[in-house]
């Protein structure tokens, strides 16, 4: 069957930005170019989602939120993203 698109979003405001989400979103780009899921996968940028508080960049994955760091991405991209693509 055919996979069902994945929505991430990552928050680009100024408060996540100083948190590295410029270096999550390249991460996440390349993990998902490696994984040849750019047919899978809805990527975007938001502005401030109001989770500033949280620990690391607040991204949500089909509308769920996490706090991702620069040094977690790649345990994010197996333990989060990868499940929900291979649904």
């Amino acid at each position: 069957g055919k996979n069902k698109m994945v929505n991430i979003t990552i928050c680009i405001g100024s408060s996540c930005h100083l948190k590295g989400s410029r270096l999550v979103v390249e991460q996440l780009q390349e993990l998902i170019r490696n994984n040849n899921l750019i047919e899978s996968i809805e990527f975007e940028g938001a502005f401030c989602m109001g989770k500033c508080a949280s620990e690391g960049v607040s991204v949500t994955v089909d509308g769920e939120f996490y706090g991702v760091k620069p040094e977690n991405v790649n345990e994010f991209f197996q333990t989060v993203v990868m499940p929900k693509v291979a649904g």
